[in-house]
C-alpha cells in the first residue's frame, strides 16, 4: 500500500468549489485547508506508486480550479 500527500494550489476564488469536488473522491482520505503557498492538502492511498500517479493525474489535477500540486509519497518505517 502506497500513501502521499498532495499540496493542491487552487485558483483564486475556486478554493471552495476545489475543496467540494476533492472531498467526493473516494481515494482521498483526508483533505485539510491551508494558509501560505498550497492551499490544501490532500492525503491519497493506492495499491501502489504507480495507481498513486494516476490519481494524482486523472482524479486530483483534472479538476476544473487546481492549477499546481505536489505529491510527497510516504513510506513505513
Amino acid at each position: 500500500m502506497s500513501i502521499g500527500f498532495i499540496l493542491i494550489k487552487a485558483a483564486p476564488a475556486l478554493e471552495h468549489e476545489v475543496y467540494n469536488k476533492l472531498s467526493k473522491i473516494r481515494e482521498i482520505l483526508e483533505l485539510e485547508p491551508l494558509f501560505g503557498e498550497y492551499d490544501l492538502i490532500a492525503k491519497i492511498e493506492a495499491e501502489d506508486f504507480e495507481k498513486l500517479g494516476e490519481i494524482v493525474i486523472n482524479n486530483i489535477r483534472s479538476v476544473k480550479g487546481v492549477i499546481d500540486t505536489k505529491t510527497l509519497t510516504g513510506t513505513k518505517f
